[in-house]
């Protein structure tokens, strides 16, 4: 009588098939972030190639009256651009949600939260950030000086925003009533409650302007 055998079913390892997935995920997350997310990026670091729909990343922004060209993301925010990239840190980052005016900057003499905005937005238009609005020899502008006089800054943190904010109303307003002054900050969160102190400077700005 032949006798069959029956071969014994193979073991698995699967603490080394676990651990070998988990470095395979690890790997694909790694090249991944290391391309930026771009299609045509390979880890050897080739050229990306231009993709249908996609964003040209190399662009020029005028910032401060200076064309910059700068390598941006798609979904790269302005805070991020200016911050990181521009190396123009006096447009604090804080909320990250538009929610607290840190950020602002002035864009065609309006203000935006840049954390909010996509710098590929803003290609042909004209940004100004806290770092543009003095003189061209480094001299406080009014509002920077009256909010010096006014000691309206107190940690100092909200403080780009708000003279952000001032310039821009005076631009569109030289003479605004306190009430008006008021409306134009109230996307600005200040911190340790100095409201009444920017005011202040705001009007002392505006009073400087009608004496001159």
């Amino acid at each position: 009588m032949t006798e069959f055998r029956v071969a014994p079913p193979t073991v698995r390892n699967r603490a080394g098939d676990d651990e070998a997935s988990r470095h395979s995920r690890r790997e694909f997350i790694k090249r991944v972030i290391a391309s930026g997310g771009m299609q045509g990026c390979s880890s050897q670091g080739t050229v990306p190639t231009a993709v249908a729909g996609s964003v040209e990343r190399l662009v020029r922004i005028n910032v401060n009256g200076q064309e910059r060209p700068v390598d941006v993301l798609p979904q790269e925010t302005l805070a991020m651009t200016l911050r990181y990239r521009l190396g123009l840190t006096g447009t604090k980052l804080a909320c990250d949600r538009a929610e607290c005016g840190a950020c602002s900057v002035m864009i065609d003499d309006v203000v935006f939260n840049s954390c909010s905005v996509l710098t590929h937005s803003v290609r042909g238009r004209k940004v100004v950030t806290i770092e543009g609005v003095s003189g061209a020899n480094g001299e406080l502008h009014p509002v920077q000086q009256a909010f010096f006089d006014e000691l309206s800054p107190q940690c100092g943190f909200c403080t780009p925003g708000q003279v952000i904010s001032a310039v821009a109303l005076l631009k569109r307003n030289p003479d605004p009533t306190r009430e008006e002054a008021r409306h134009a900050m109230a996307g600005n969160l200040c911190r340790c409650g100095a409201y009444d102190n920017y005011l202040n400077g705001i009007m002392r700005a505006a009073a400087g302007a009608r004496a001159t």
